[in-house]
């Protein structure tokens, strides 16, 4: 319950006034008229934010179809480098509503010292729990077997970089905030979390494009690394640049490869799809292409992180628009003012030669999306929590109520991994290679 918690999921707890805030303000006199109160009926359940169930079921619906549908559908999985695809978005999607909860769990914290040890209690055990689920200890399709090598366990990931994500914004939330026995205005409340974040970009803009990044070399042995050859040599890196942004020489796998080694990191990169690396259908990457496409690079990686927690700040914004402001109204002007200057500032940026880009969590990409969460978290809490059609999202509610379950059972390959547990006379007979050899491997 305590990594729930601590994500943005599963039960929030609640305080009077923290509930105050959930009951659901009057309707728009202006849109809605004063005989339709009955719209909000569905409230009278639960003092529970319907929208936010809802978006976090979205969540992780996105990710379950990108994950299994990517194969098939190539056009709907990762992006190889630069560029959006729908997969994209689910990351940021999370960290948006991680900060969103943020700003409710943490409204009041009279011990903050108290409240900082439990946040980081809550983060450390996100942290080895995402260690525990992609570190490599469970395996997929081609292997029935378990275990990791702690020499090449992988050490980052989804849930490692919620919990990072998670720990930046409880802490500014728990220290930076403005707590006055008088009602001030929000922007003055938490004027110190914008500072945090501009704090953050600049050293991330700092890092990515001022370190000098040398000619590198990395040695990974075949056995074990399906798209290696068995008889794998050093590969060397031609790089002696400064500030560049493509998958060989940027700063942000520079970092990784020194901080955390090259063997903890994800053997298997998207960009090994671009073109450059002319990828088999097996995925083989042949031994002919450029010597990074045979490179570990992970795209949940410590300098991408940093643009990740902000994107948390910026949900951790639009929980206190939830948290202090009591009327439907307000609270949508002031989502719709952010998500579209967000936006307009993202999409100008990109213009300005500054790549949308994943793996690097650039910072046009990390407005673009932040806004395209705020809009979507818009008209969810619109659809359902002004309209009250809330029989649309039941499904997604239920989700987001059992998000960390659900990540945890399919996301993490546990259900495909008990599900090809049962073969018929060897393991290769199994219902799971039926179903990929039908559908992706057509």
């Amino acid at each position: 319950m305590a990594m729930a918690m601590a994500a943005g999921y599963g039960q929030i707890p609640f305080d009077e006034e923290m509930q105050k805030s959930f009951r659901p303000p009057p309707p728009f006199h202006d849109s809605v008229g004063d005989g339709d109160h009955h719209i909000l009926k569905p409230y009278k359940k639960s003092n529970r934010l319907v929208s936010l169930d809802a978006f976090r079921g979205l969540c992780v619906f996105l990710m379950i179809v990108v994950d299994y549908g990517g194969s098939v559908f190539p056009i709907i999985a990762h992006s190889p480098w630069n560029g959006l695809h729908l997969a994209d978005f689910v990351m940021p999607f999370f960290l948006f509503v991680v900060g969103i909860s943020i700003a409710l769990v943490y409204k009041k914290a009279p011990n903050r010292l108290e409240a900082t040890w439990k946040a980081m209690g809550r983060a450390a055990k996100l942290f080895l729990l995402g260690i525990l689920l992609q570190g490599g200890f469970l395996h997929g399709l081609n292997s029935l077997t378990y275990g990791v090598d702690l020499e090449r366990i992988r050490l980052l990931g989804i849930l490692q970089r919620i919990s990072i994500g998670y720990i930046v914004g409880a802490l500014c939330e728990i220290w930076l905030s403005r707590r006055t026995r008088r009602e001030v205005g929000i922007l003055k409340s938490y004027y110190l979390h914008w500072f945090a974040a501009f704090a953050i970009i600049a050293v991330y803009l700092g890092l990515l494009y001022g370190l000098y990044v040398p000619d590198w070399q990395f040695f990974v042995p075949g056995e074990g690394y399906s798209d290696l050859p068995l008889d794998a040599h050093e590969h060397t890196v031609k790089c002696s640049v400064r500030g560049d942004v493509g998958p060989a020489c940027n700063s942000a796998g520079m970092i990784d490869r020194f901080v955390l080694g090259i063997n903890h990191l994800y053997a298997k990169p998207v960009y090994k799809n671009l073109k450059e690396c002319n990828i088999s259908s097996d995925k083989v990457v042949p031994e002919s292409a450029p010597s990074w496409c045979h490179a570990p690079f992970d795209p949940e990686g410590l300098l991408s992180s940093l643009t990740a927690a902000v994107t948390c700040l910026i949900g951790l914004q639009y929980g206190h628009v939830l948290a202090h402001l009591q009327d439907h109204k307000g609270r949508l002007e002031n989502w719709c003012g952010f998500s579209v200057a967000f936006l307009v500032l993202g999409l100008f940026l990109a213009l300005l030669g500054f790549p949308i880009n994943k793996p690097l969590y650039s910072i046009s990409y990390m407005l673009i999306t932040s806004a395209t969460a705020g809009i979507t978290f818009c008209a969810l809490y619109l659809l359902v929590d002004i309209y009250g059609y809330r029989w649309l999202t039941l499904p997604l509610e239920w989700m987001g109520k059992h998000a960390l379950s659900i990540f945890i059972i399919v996301s993490s390959n546990l259900a495909v991994i008990l599900i090809q547990g049962f073969y018929w006379k060897s393991p290769e007979n199994n219902l799971m290679n039926c179903i990929v050899s039908l559908f992706v491997h057509r």
